[in-house]
């Protein structure tokens, strides 16, 4: 059937037939390389780290079975990546359903491997039996050495393919071939894999580059969660070659150790178990039918916790050595039985009163450090990224785990423990009480109360408007520029808080002396919200927090110190995207001629940007007044100036301060604005090579 269409003017008409012919079907690893983003995330830096992670993540699986020792991974200055184990080897036999070797099973089958309940791994990371495949599907060429039966077999592969290359590199001539080769021989007790692959230029976007410090970083977090394990990372990227080698015998209680920063209030403490719950799952039986059959497995619990003095927590968790870095069904029955058990024996000890409220999971987490890990085989993740931990029974044997240990800890009568039981007690239960008062006090400071009294800062030129999601908070730099301002906004939503100067630097400060810094107290006081673990986004009094500073160093001084404390204690504020800077711009030209259709003044906001204008008004035969004008402050401006570039909605262009990895935005915060002097002197120093003197305004 045709149809025509109700415009008018189109006079072509529409296919509206849907039959088979219209179906896709994609065989093997088409569907890898057509849609990459359902099996790696994204086809950027995150999802090439994810291939390679699938790769090494089969190697830890050998030491997780206490076959493999050493692990050694080399990022290759042409882009390629390599991993060696010295594991048990990919199988080299033909597998006796597909005809096939291993190692070609494993890299051209999606769902094919040894992680399906066959007996070669009690706990991986790798369960669905594509990582190898995937990984192969987005490779221009990947090759395969295994050392395994007195021998050295290799395979290739381009794009999926098995075959030969007759060079090096993925440029190379290709010709198809199926099946694994002998290369050499070797000594019977000499086993492992090496893999080394090209990732796909026509697959992974430009930008997409192997991140160092991220291997690096997880490579020491795989290395504390498999005591024994060497794992070697090498980057032959650059003019020179970067080593590191990690190996931590301690395990989680080191790992726990090392992510703590305060002063300890206990010892680390280990809560470990082992239970067994039986899970349905679908089996093949031998027509090919799937039938339901009730399997038996074993669950082992081992969590190191340490409370410090801090108010901050860091909880890291991990199933079969995979970080989970959205929880599951393990870190929530391990938060519940944090509260729980607290709970219970706070009220036994009348630490706890009758009339007192009880504990909530936050009190208990302040300046608590842990590492949650489980391992259980083929658990249920959420997606093939296995970022969250979906196994329903997990939830219940580690609350019982948990809740058996801890209670052991917290009732002990062993004079080495008792008194750090009493002391965590105690701090948990300072932590409610705070909570408490702090909510209180909010409920009795509202907006509209706060509107009406007079104890807000009296320099605060607040809006009319209390319609919170419309009203803006311009936090201004001086009181020159704040007169400009006040003529230049709209004050039916707009307010201004003006600053002196540069405020205190909170990252290197206690939370008592930002407390008592009149610039810090008054921001906080403003917004309305409170700070820290008592923030609450949904009594902040404006929709928009604006930085407003000079377009100079000074002004970027002060907008890094004023993204210091909204980070790091209202920081709710940062991730909901509520937090802006403002873009005043750098020139003003004004037009003697200006042509019809052209603004009198024309505005700049880099120096790049003035010469590019600069260009385009000349071929247009425009003239302007010289000298052209250059801002140097915001309070050079008139207010209509100010309102036109800076402060109309209409027009004004604001910068959103966004955090998309909240561990790389702290240690930012931590060299840029913290006690750590060294580093920060290495990065400057760093950074002046690479600066172009020219830009310099002096």
């Amino acid at each position: 059937m045709r149809v025509r269409s109700p415009d008018p003017h189109r006079s072509t008409p529409i296919d509206t037939t849907y039959n088979a012919r219209n179906l896709l079907v994609l065989e093997g690893l088409e569907a890898v390389r057509k849609r990459p983003g359902m099996y790696i995330g994204s086809t950027d830096t995150r999802g090439l780290m994810h291939c390679l992670w699938e790769i090494i993540d089969n190697a830890v699986d050998e030491a997780l079975a206490g076959a493999c020792d050493q692990i050694h991974v080399v990022l290759y200055a042409d882009g390629s990546a390599e991993v060696r184990d010295n594991g048990r080897g990919i199988p080299v036999d033909k597998e006796p359903k597909t005809g096939l070797s291993g190692v070609e099973v494993v890299f051209t089958k999606l769902h094919a491997g040894g992680k399906f309940g066959g007996g070669s791994y009690v706990a991986t990371g790798g369960l669905h039996g594509v990582g190898a495949s995937v990984v192969n599907a987005l490779s221009s060429r990947l090759d395969v050495e295994v050392d395994k039966s007195s021998a050295t077999w290799a395979m290739s592969f381009r794009r999926g393919a098995p075959g030969e290359f007759a060079g090096d590199g993925p440029d190379a001539s290709f010709a198809a071939a199926g099946g694994v080769r002998k290369v050499r021989r070797v000594k019977k007790t000499v086993t492992g894999s090496r893999i080394r692959y090209w990732p796909d230029p026509q697959i992974f976007i430009k930008g997409a580059r192997f991140s160092y410090d991220e291997l690096v970083t997880r490579a020491r977090q795989t290395s504390f969660l498999v005591p024994g394990l060497e794992i070697v990372i090498r980057d032959e990227r650059g003019d020179e070659v970067r080593e590191e080698r990690f190996r931590h015998d301690g395990g989680i209680t080191e790992f726990c150790d090392y992510l703590a920063d305060d002063e300890p209030v206990t010892d680390i403490l280990r809560l470990q178990g082992t239970e067994t719950f039986n899970e349905t799952v679908p089996v093949l039986d031998d027509k090919g039918h799937m039938q339901p059959q009730d399997v038996e497995r074993d669950l082992g619990v081992d969590i190191a916790v340490r409370w410090g003095t801090g108010y901050e927590a860091e909880v890291r968790s991990f199933v079969n050595i995979i970080a989970t870095p959205k929880g599951g069904t393990h870190v929530a029955g391990f938060e519940r039985a944090l509260t729980k058990t607290f709970n219970e024996v706070l009220r036994s000890t009348r630490l706890l009163k009758n009339g007192d409220a009880d504990i909530v999971k936050d009190d208990v987490l302040e300046g608590l450090t842990a590492v949650v890990t489980v391992r259980l085989a083929e658990p249920q993740f959420e997606g093939q990224t296995k970022e969250v931990l979906g196994t329903p029974p997990v939830t219940r044997i580690v609350n019982r785990i948990v809740s058996r240990e801890l209670k052991a800890f917290l009732t002990s009568n062993k004079s080495a423990q008792r008194p750090k039981a009493r002391q965590v007690m105690e701090k948990v239960v300072a932590a409610s009480r705070t909570r408490v008062l702090a909510r209180q006090q909010r409920d009795t400071q509202r907006r509209k109360n706060a509107l009406e009294s007079s104890a807000l800062p009296a320099k605060l030129a607040d809006c009319r408007s209390n319609d919170v999601d419309r009203s803006e908070l311009f936090i201004v730099e001086g009181d020159s520029a704040l007169g400009t301002a006040k003529s230049a906004r709209n004050s039916e939503f707009q307010a201004l808080l003006p600053i002196r100067g540069k405020i205190l630097n909170v990252q290197k400060a206690s939370v008592g002396d930002m407390l008592k810094n009149a610039e810090c107290a008054s921001i906080i006081q403003v917004v309305g919200a409170g700070s820290g673990r008592t923030f609450d986004i949904d009594t902040a009094r404006y929709g928009r927090i604006i930085f407003m500073a000079d377009a100079d160093s000074d002004g970027a001084h002060i907008r890094c110190l004023l993204a210091t404390l909204f980070f790091r204690y209202m920081r709710p504020l940062v991730d909901a995207g509520r937090i802006f800077t403002a873009v005043p711009p750098l020139h003003r030209i004004e037009l003697t001629n200006p042509k019809k259709g052209m603004e009198k003044y024309v505005y700049t906001y880099s120096d790049p940007e003035l010469q590019r204008k600069l260009a385009e008004l000349t071929k247009k035969n425009v003239r302007w007044k010289e000298p052209v004008q250059r801002y140097k402050g915001l309070g050079e401006m008139d207010a209509s100036q100010l309102a036109e570039t800076t402060m109309d909605p209409r027009r004004r262009t604001l910068r959103r301060l966004t955090v998309d990895d909240g561990e790389a935005a702290s240690g930012v915060f931590e060299l840029l604005m913290g006690n750590d002097v060294a580093p920060r002197k290495e990065f400057l120093v760093q950074g002046a090579y690479e600066l172009d003197a020219d830009r310099i305004d002096a």
